[in-house]
């Protein structure tokens, strides 16, 4: 168990645009000015701090390269891609790393095509910032080498070239792949998002195969950790694709079946996205208690018995349907 805190960075829209991603909502029409990435994460640590000491620290440069005892990685996710020059100033990493070196590991998102050299420098200065740092110099235990500080998350989506095309992913699974290599012989950790049910999916038989065959490729490429994100609603593209019968969200027991998929192999990390989780149940009765097994599976990397309800009907007849299928 590690405690994570969350940096969601504004900046330049993602110049991608998939059909299914809204993130586009909370970025700025133009690239940040230099200093304006760095200045937003001493705003977040600077709340961080308030949560440990109760108050917020009376010099923000006094905190740079520390954390809060109480957290020990850090995500800086900033609807897009981290390693896009449009979005995140490359001559702001050495500001950055400076601020987030004193992290156990550090987070950030990025599309395969934008895996490059930028990533290997910024590797190298998270571990020389961390060196540098005067705490460091008696804690030599947490001066971590850099094949463990930093990870890169990358949406794989689902492992099909097909349905990636028709989601303008702009990626191909071969793409991903060469990725995945490169930073993995890099020591740089690798993080995957599995949509589970996206676009052009249509049944949930099917949606579970797909998901089961793209944890089972995210893993044999080299990632370690992944997370099942439930596809939902929220453009345009996605309401006119529901009105041909090409989307509809996944049934909450998909996203059981998929978990326990993955976290049962044994292969590494798998979590389930649980924000507003209701809207995947049509049963109140049992969606507590479902909510809370995915919770603890999440936590504890352990597939439980699952939750019988008399109601809504047993989830395991979805997983039996798709054992036939595969």
């Amino acid at each position: 168990m590690a405690s994570v805190a969350t940096v969601f960075l504004t900046n330049r829209e993602c110049p991608w645009r998939c059909i299914y991603c809204d993130l586009w909502k909370n970025t700025t029409t133009e690239t940040v000015p230099p200093g304006a990435i760095p200045a937003q994460i001493d705003f977040a640590l600077t709340q961080l701090w308030r949560n440990e000491l109760n108050e917020a620290p009376s010099d923000q440069s006094g905190t740079r390269g520390t954390r809060p005892s109480n957290v020990k990685q850090i995500k800086l996710y900033n609807s897009g891609s981290f390693f896009d020059p449009q979005a995140i100033p490359p001559g702001d990493f050495p500001a950055i790393a400076e601020r987030v070196c004193g992290f156990d590991r550090v987070i950030v998102e990025c599309h395969p095509a934008l895996v490059g050299e930028s990533v290997v420098r910024f590797r190298d200065l998270l571990h020389q910032s961390a060196i540098r740092n005067p705490q460091f110099a008696i804690e030599q235990s947490l001066v971590t080498s850099a094949a463990t500080k930093l990870e890169v998350a990358m949406g794989l989506e689902i492992a099909d070239d097909e349905i990636l095309s028709k989601l303008n992913k702009r990626m191909t699974l071969a793409m991903f792949r060469r990725a995945v290599e490169f930073l993995v012989s890099n020591g740089i950790a690798v993080r995957a998002f599995i949509i589970v049910k996206p676009p052009f999916v249509r049944s949930e038989e099917e949606a579970l195969v797909f998901a089961q065959r793209s944890i089972a490729f995210a893993f044999d490429c080299g990632a370690t950790a992944m997370s099942l994100i439930p596809a939902r609603f929220g453009t345009v593209e996605l309401q006119a694709l529901a009105q041909t019968g090409d989307f509809a969200p996944p049934k909450l027991a998909t996203l059981d079946a998929a978990l326990d998929y993955g976290v049962g192999l044994r292969r590494g990390r798998v979590f389930a996205d649980l924000w507003d989780l209701e809207r995947f149940s049509n049963c109140p009765k049992c969606f507590a208690a479902r909510r809370e097994r995915l919770n603890q599976i999440n936590l504890q990397q352990v597939v439980f018995s699952r939750i019988s309800c008399g109601t809504c009907g047993a989830p395991a007849e979805l997983l039996s349907a798709v054992e036939q299928l595969a």
